[in-house]
């Protein structure tokens, strides 16, 4: 087994603690990640992905998509219609799963489709004014709309 230090990042970063918890968990081997159904997680835009399962065998209405704590969940459940048929080689799987899909920050789903067999999930990253860049002025003279204040302060006192 292969163990990785993640101390350094912690050293030299600032509020990346979600970062470093998400790739212990990519790292460690004690979950084994389920294969059924297969996907395909696609960048559409510059802050646009789409995530597209296949899921042959069900139904608009036996898929559910859920949106809880940045996790994006996918379940189905397939009503049993086996006991009114008998097959001779049963290779579509049609049983109930359930995929989670870890969200980043301001990533929100914008839609989701049913077509041929494939279910495909928009989503968009937002990001809020807060948190885009922005341009600080330098002045360089002494900040004189400060003291003007504590000026002002002390006069009311």
């Amino acid at each position: 087994m292969r163990t990785f230090d993640l101390a350094p990042l912690y050293r030299s970063t600032v509020g990346f603690d979600q970062l470093a918890n998400m790739m212990d968990r990519v790292l460690s081997n004690d979950v084994a990640q389920p294969s059924y159904p297969p996907y395909n997680i696609e960048k559409t835009a510059n802050d646009a992905y789409r995530i597209s399962l296949a899921v042959a065998g069900f139904g608009a209405d036996d898929l559910s998509i859920e949106v809880k704590e940045n996790a994006l969940i996918v379940t189905a459940k397939k009503g049993d219609d086996a006991k009114d048929k008998t097959y001779l080689h049963r290779g579509i799987a049609t049983r109930a799963f359930e995929r989670r899909f870890h969200l980043a920050d301001h990533v929100r789903v914008t839609g989701a489709s049913h077509e041929d067999g494939m279910l495909h999930i928009d989503l968009q990253r937002e990001i809020p004014e807060a948190l885009k860049p922005r341009r600080i002025e330098i002045s360089t003279g002494a900040p004189k709309a400060v003291e003007q204040d504590v000026v002002d302060a002390k006069a009311v006192n």
